[in-house]
Formats: structure tokens, C-alpha cells, sequence
């Protein structure tokens, strides 16, 4: 099932490969399916499926996922959208 994406290639979910233990909790927690697990290890999907909500983050006990809940660069630009100013998020991209 294909999700609603936001804006392309502007998402802050970052993956720690190396601290991933392969538990699957971001799986779990994951509102728009953006992991699968291969092998044992998770990978992301289609990163242009994540709202950037930061549930992965929350609930990642080993450290393995980063997002810029809420600031992320998805979200400053809709806010400069909304508000007819220049669209930025302060990650210098």
C-alpha cells in the first residue's frame, strides 16, 4: 500500500546501521511503514514516506535513528508555505 509522501528528498531520518540490533520496534512504531527488516538488520524504505514524526527515534533504545521531529526540513517548508515566507528548516541544505 503506497502512502502519502511530502516533499521529496528533504527528509532528516538518518540510519546508525552500526547501533541497529534488528528488534524491529521502529517497525512497530512506524505510522507510514517507512522500515523493513533484512536480515538482520532494519533499513528504510522510501524515505520520502516519512512524516518525520519521530516515533523511530522515541522508541529506538539503542540509538540507531535521528529525526528532526517537527523541525525537520519537511516541516519548514510546508510552514513557509503556509505563512508566504521563505521556506527553511536551518539544516544549511
Amino acid at each position: 500500500m503506497k502512502t502519502l509522501q511530502y516533499l521529496k528528498n528533504v527528509c532528516s531520518l538518518k540510519l546508525d546501521s552500526e547501533r541497529c540490533t534488528g528488534c524491529g520496534v521502529c517497525i512497530t512504531v512506524c505510522p507510514h511503514a517507512v522500515f523493513y527488516l533484512e536480515g538482520k538488520k532494519v533499513k528504510i524504505g522510501d524515505i520520502n514516506d516519512c512524516m518525520e514524526c519521530g516515533a523511530c527515534a522515541l522508541n529506538c533504545r539503542y540509538g540507531a535513528l535521528s529525526v528532526k521531529s517537527g523541525v525537520g526540513c519537511a516541516t519548514g517548508i510546508i510552514n513557509g508555505i503556509l505563512n508566504n515566507t521563505d521556506p527553511t528548516c536551518d539544516c544549511g541544505c
